[in-house]
Order: C-alpha cells, then structure tokens, then sequence
C-alpha cells in the first residue's frame, strides 16, 4: 500500500472513531444526568479503573498501552468538562 492508500485508510478508520466517540458521548450523558455533584462527574478510582483496563486491553492488542492511555485520558477529560457543565454549582439546590 502506498503512503494515499494509508493515508485513505487512515481517513476511513478515523470516521469509525468519531462515530465511537460519539455513541460514547451518549452513554456519558446518559450517566452524567445521573450524578448530582462535580465529585460523582470526577469520579477519580472510577477513572483509574478505565485506564487500566485499558492499558491492558491495548498490551493485548498489540498497541502501545502509553498511547491508548493518553489518548483516554485525554477523551476522559473532555467528556468530564462536558459532564461539569450540566452539573449545578456546588451549594445551590437545582
């Protein structure tokens, strides 16, 4: 395959993960309608428990587990900002 091939597969498998994220985006909504405060949203062990497990699901397949983990902790972060703006200021009753 030649560097357009790679590149075009590289496009294509790009838009599979969009749609990913997306259907991920949604079950995140779906539990952040379900927390009441921005600690719940946080959620630290909780987000320990995903990174390792998929650290290991990466090591399993064959990636590099240091880059599946940023790059989820990075998605992780910006589905924490998205939940934080639904979440109501700590001390107001909603």
């Amino acid at each position: 395959m030649d560097l357009h091939g790679i590149r075009q597969a590289i496009d294509a498998l790009d838009r599979e993960i969009v749609a990913l994220i997306a259907r991920r985006q949604e079950l995140v909504e779906a539990a952040g309608a379900l927390k009441k405060d921005a600690d719940t949203v946080r959620a630290p062990d909780r987000v320990e428990q995903v990174i390792a497990r998929v650290r290991s699901a990466a090591m399993d397949a064959g990636a590099d587990p240091d880059v599946v983990e940023a790059t989820f902790r990075a998605m992780i972060d910006a589905f924490i900002s998205l939940e934080m703006r639904h979440v109501p200021p700590q001390g107001v009753d909603p």
